[in-house]
């Protein structure tokens, strides 16, 4: 049997085949609040520059583990990755509670809760094993491609609620499995 996010199906989706129909993200209410909390736009605000930031520090760490040139580079790139990260994750908590009244793991977004705690404890990770001098530095980086490689997958889960959600303020709400 397909396990499937109960946050996307309701039971029409169960007889037809290959559509999902998501049940709203938002209740009036929800939706309401979304629109008028400042953290919407702040957390609009951060996930492109946290994008940007790791564009410029993947291929930072990329240079330095072919070329064996800017280790410092990339290590500040990452250390300025993981503070934007730290940033839009306690903000994002912020905006849950404004917006669905839970700090975290709101039912709309659980998954995507449980994946953000995966890139966090990555990122963690690095940072401990470069401030206790744990590892080389290529294991380091690793760590750290390893947290990127959980980071765009969790960016994907947030970008496939993004399109839900306006998909569902035009009325489409049929979306292809």
């Amino acid at each position: 049997m397909e396990s499937r996010d109960p946050s996307l199906t309701t039971p029409q989706s169960e007889a037809s085949a290959g559509t999902r129909y998501p049940v709203s993200l938002y209740t009036e209410a929800q939706r309401k609040r979304r629109d008028e909390s400042v953290w919407t736009l702040v957390q609009g605000i951060l996930a492109p520059i946290q994008f940007l930031i790791f564009l410029c520090s993947l291929a930072l760490v990329i240079r330095f583990l072919l070329t064996g040139e800017g280790e410092l580079a990339a290590e500040m790139s990452i250390l300025l990755k993981t503070l934007v990260l730290y940033t839009i994750m306690i903000t994002g908590s912020i905006w849950e509670k404004a917006v669905f009244d839970e700090w975290l793991f709101a039912r709309p977004f659980f998954w995507e809760d449980v994946f953000s705690m995966a890139v966090l404890a990555l990122h963690t990770i690095y940072l401990v094993m470069l401030l206790g001098s744990f590892g080389s530095v290529e294991q380091r980086l690793y760590v750290a491609l390893a947290a990127y490689a959980t980071y765009v997958i969790n960016a994907g889960q947030f970008l496939w609620k993004l399109r839900i959600a306006r998909l569902q303020g035009t009325g489409a709400v049929a979306v292809a499995a």
